[in-house]
């Protein structure tokens, strides 16, 4: 191989995860397809509701809305998926997701929308996207090699990204143009889509002694979760940025205040394009050893990042900020899913994965309510650019306090080492199944 050629494989995605695994590629593709679709809903729902209340409050209450759902259901999500086969569990939740996107479509063809329906919905995705990602996340752990975890959450973000940035760009065009109706039924599709590939995943059943769902036994998952520092920081640096400084609620009165309402859709998209020319450059992630560090450099640059979004008056200048602040989201969180992948062992996987969703779902709920309750008391332009800097402030206090999660090394680390061993002795029973089977 050219010099030339090696720099370049050097940063392009690593694809060994996709060539080791037929289930990582049928949920890669299944994914680029629901976050596409997903994301046309993300756009129209706080877009209707601006339009049927002109309300900051009402569109932050969205996800105040979300909140208790996605706390109670993550929570017991995940103790699901340490007791059940988790391929049903994806499957399910995506035909119930596909269900509450028809219910969206139905309404806004009404001659009169309604506004409650729209919060009713919202709260019914929390709750069933509470119930599926814990399965999800925890099957990746289980689907891709101990080595690749860094290789398969880059290439993961990577899908997303492209999602998200493909969504809410046409989103915009599509609502502006066609009303709310066209975009919730390219949801609905999306869905149908999903469930029909997901139908085409391996079973993933239980260990034979699993448990039933139970409060002790999610209670179990979060003493381990309290006694591992490292986790500790990886959950507490992302409820942090996210809190203070996730303003997409009041992006639709950013536009206005920049008197760029054509650029909403663009400021939707933004954090997934520099999301994404992360993601086309992350080959070299997958030779990093200190994730801790990824954690939280990438959160500390996407508070900057916002803090600047806020600040500038120039609508291009905000958009080039927004995509900074995606880039630094996901050197972060390609960090937080590396270490929980490599330390978590696999009968806790999905009772930590629930912890999870709490950790990078809960934040950005609360982060809408802040952003909207601080935007109708100081102005939009305050809420975001102060809401940057106390993540900064926050990012850097929590380092102090939880010193392991920047010394955090996968070579030598206990809990890391421990689920290299584990995962390799699962492979090598697997191969002697079937060889005892041929």
């Amino acid at each position: 191989m050219s010099p030339a050629l090696s720099k370049l494989s050097a940063v392009l995605p690593d694809l060994a995860p996709w060539r080791a695994s037929r289930d990582f590629r049928l949920l890669w593709v299944q994914g680029l397809v629901t976050f596409f679709s997903s994301a046309m809903a993300m756009i129209a729902l706080p877009l209707q509701i601006k339009e049927l209340t002109n309300s900051p409050l009402a569109v932050g209450a969205m996800g105040a809305v979300e909140l208790v759902p996605l706390v109670v259901f993550g929570l017991y999500g995940g103790a699901l998926a340490d007791a059940v086969d988790r391929r049903r569990v994806i499957l399910w939740t995506e035909a119930g997701l596909g269900t509450l996107a028809l219910v969206l479509l139905v309404n806004a063809v009404l001659p009169e929308p309604m506004l409650w329906p729209l919060y009713v919905v919202a709260a019914g995705v929390s709750a069933l996207a509470g119930l599926q990602r814990p399965a999800l996340d925890s099957l990746f752990a289980r689907i891709v090699p101990h080595e690749h975890q860094t290789a398969a959450a880059a290439l993961n973000s990577l899908r997303w990204q492209m999602g998200a940035i493909a969504g809410p760009s046409i989103a915009g065009l599509v609502v502006a143009f066609a009303g709310h109706a066209p975009a919730y039924a390219v949801t609905a599709c999306g869905f149908a889509v999903s469930v029909l590939m997901c139908r085409r995943l391996s079973p993933a059943p239980p260990a034979h002694d699993a448990e039933k769902p139970s409060l002790r036994g999610i209670a179990e998952g979060a003493r381990y979760a309290w006694s591992r520092p490292v986790l500790l920081g990886t959950y507490a640096v992302d409820l942090a940025a996210m809190f203070f400084a996730f303003p997409n609620a009041i992006f639709p009165f950013l536009a206005d205040e920049l008197d760029a309402d054509w650029s909403l859709g663009l400021m939707y998209a933004a954090g997934s394009v520099g999301s994404l020319v992360l993601g086309l450059t992350s080959g070299w992630t997958s030779k990093v050893r200190r994730h801790g560090l990824l954690v939280a450099g990438g959160a500390a640059a996407w508070g900057l990042a916002i803090a600047a979004a806020g600040w500038f008056g120039n609508v291009w200048l905000v958009l080039l900020c927004l995509a900074f602040a995606g880039a630094g989201d996901m050197l972060s969180g390609l960090g937080r899913s590396t270490i929980w992948n490599q330390t978590i062992p696999e009968e806790l996987r999905g009772r930590l994965a629930g912890i999870e969703v709490l950790s990078y779902s809960v934040g950005p709920q609360l982060g809408q309510v802040r952003a909207g309750v601080m935007a109708g008391w100081t102005g939009t332009r305050t809420a975001v650019w102060a809401g940057g800097v106390a993540c900064v402030a926050s990012v850097g206090l929590l380092c102090l306090v939880l010193p392991k999660l920047l010394t955090y090394d996968s070579e030598t680390d206990e809990d890391s080492l421990r689920r290299r061993a584990q995962q390799r002795e699962a492979a090598g029973e697997a191969r002697a199944e079937a060889a005892d089977t041929a």
